[in-house]
């Protein structure tokens, strides 16, 4: 699985008026002059976003660059985890040892629940922007509920008559959301 760009999308109001990467979205705002706030969106996950429209700092060379722990050309990163001695017993047994088992382990399990996280995480995603965009506007709840039961036709029923450019992202966000054969989690 190859790591996407961050994508963002600007509103102000309920209008959209930027959209792109992070340094695209930066340099379009850069030019908003209107003194309404800005509310920046993770196309990815539907997070909002702290840009700062100041000036940008000057990033680190590779010279100045922060040392990280772990095995940096492997992209490792030591975390901790916590688990019971007979479950830390069973991984200390199995080839390559607790990391090789635990690591396989992962990979297997989102393997077999891809389609399922893949539509939890979009419902999410579409419920944190529906929440910071559209918690006022009329439907909301009945949208919301309609979304977490999969009922994608009810929920584009309801979004229909919210304004164009919300109502065309969170379906974008939410188009995920929709698998039958994983059915609501």
């Amino acid at each position: 699985m190859t790591a996407t760009a961050q994508t963002l999308t600007a509103f102000v109001g309920f209008e959209r008026i930027a959209k792109g990467s992070r340094k695209e979205v930066f340099a379009q705002l850069r030019q908003y002059s209107g003194s309404a706030p800005l509310l920046i969106f993770d196309d990815t996950n539907g997070a909002l976003v702290d840009l700062d429209l100041r000036e940008p700092a000057q990033e680190p060379t590779a010279a100045e660059a922060p040392r990280s722990v772990g095995r940096p050309k492997l992209g490792v990163v030591a975390r901790e985890v916590t688990l019971l001695p007979r479950h830390w017993d069973w991984l200390g047994r199995q080839p390559g040892g607790a990391s090789v088992a635990l690591r396989r382990l992962v990979e297997e399990a989102r393997r077999i629940h891809h389609g399922r996280d893949t539509v939890r995480e979009a419902r999410e995603a579409a419920y944190r922007f529906m929440t910071a965009m559209a918690g006022s506007l009329e439907g909301f709840e009945e949208a919301a509920r309609a979304l977490f039961a999969g009922d994608q036709e009810r929920f584009l029923a309801l979004v229909a008559v919210w304004p164009e450019d919300v109502g065309t992202y969170l379906q974008g966000l939410a188009a995920a959301a929709w698998s039958e054969k994983d059915g609501p989690t």
